[in-house]
């Protein structure tokens, strides 16, 4: 059985969505369907959190590591409400070494997502979408840069979450946040990497 940690803020807990719409479940479903055994996902996540509130929630959880895949989507609350990008860089670091000291120092089973942009939705209509799409893409590049530097895998939905200012149908009921067709979306993105990972777990534990 594997096992599956979704580490975030409302991006993976799924803000305004039921708990098989969110995208962890949706992965894990996914993986099922494709004749692998997998628990429900563990989520550490709440709406609002930034760097600094996960890495403390972390702290605080009942873990029961390694974990086979890992997942880190965060930085989009320390954008709005204007954190540094110092300040991100040295907190996203501390949490990829956790990340992968969770999924038990097997960096290939670590998987990065992008920061969506939130400039796109209707939430947004009165701001400046081009400097909230700048911001955003500024912590990307860290994010991406970290990503790349530990050799973990890196998943930009970030191109993905701008389909949201053209389709309705992608924008969950609160004008903010993804619609669960939204993530389905990330999820096609990523389900082949983490079954191949999976796949090539369940087979070196079966030799």
């Amino acid at each position: 059985m594997h096992h599956f940690l979704a580490l975030g803020d409302s991006y993976t807990i799924g803000e305004g969505l039921t708990d098989k719409e969110r995208w962890p479940q949706q992965l894990t479903q996914g993986l099922r369907n494709r004749g692998l055994e997998i628990a429900d996902p563990q989520i550490i996540a709440q709406t609002g959190w930034t760097t600094q509130d996960l890495r403390k929630a972390i702290a605080e959880a009942s873990l029961t590591p390694p974990y086979d895949l890992v997942s880190l989507l965060i930085g989009v609350n320390n954008q709005y409400q204007d954190r540094s990008e110092a300040e991100y860089e040295q907190e996203f670091e501390l949490l990829l070494r956790q990340a992968i000291a969770l999924a038990g120092m097997r960096k290939e089973r670590v998987f990065v997502l992008s920061i969506p942009d939130w400039g796109v939705t209707p939430f947004a209509k009165d701001r400046d979408r081009a400097e909230i799409a700048s911001a955003i893409d500024g912590f990307n590049r860290i994010n991406a840069r970290l990503s790349y530097q530990f050799g973990v895998q890196y998943l930009n939905i970030t191109t993905l979450s701008r389909d949201m200012g053209k389709f309705q149908q992608l924008v969950g009921e609160d004008g903010l946040h993804p619609s669960a067709e939204m993530y389905r979306r990330w999820v096609d993105q990523l389900i082949d990497r983490a079954r191949r990972e999976l796949t090539e777990l369940s087979i070196r534990n079966e030799s």
